[in-house]
């Protein structure tokens, strides 16, 4: 399934989440089933802008506290921002669907 999704067409974000957790036991299993699914099929760098200001999301990582951050770089700086409060670019970068997947995974 991965990236291959129908132009124009939203991907069934459950399907997603129920493909990277299929045989994850708990939380922690399932957190590292979508991060595996996201570095696997996310396509970066990309470029979004977050307040105002346009930086460039150079890779995904998974912290030890739980969480799935994008390390983003604007003019030399590097910063971990949560994937959370990081806003998708329009159009959003191949995979993106999975960083949607994560985000409704975390609502439940």
């Amino acid at each position: 399934m991965g990236g291959d999704t129908v132009p124009g067409m939203s991907p069934d974000l459950d399907a997603l989440i129920a493909e990277a957790t299929v045989d994850c036991y708990g939380d922690d299993e399932q957190l590292t089933g979508l991060f595996t699914m996201i570095d696997e099929n996310v396509a970066v760098p990309y470029d979004t802008t977050i307040l105002g200001v346009l930086v460039t999301v150079r890779r995904l990582e998974l912290t030890v506290d739980g969480r799935i951050v994008a390390r983003c770089v604007r003019d030399g700086v590097d910063q971990r921002i949560s994937l959370l409060d990081l806003p998708l670019p329009d159009p959003a970068p191949d995979g993106g669907e999975w960083i949607k997947a994560y985000r409704r995974w975390r609502e439940r």
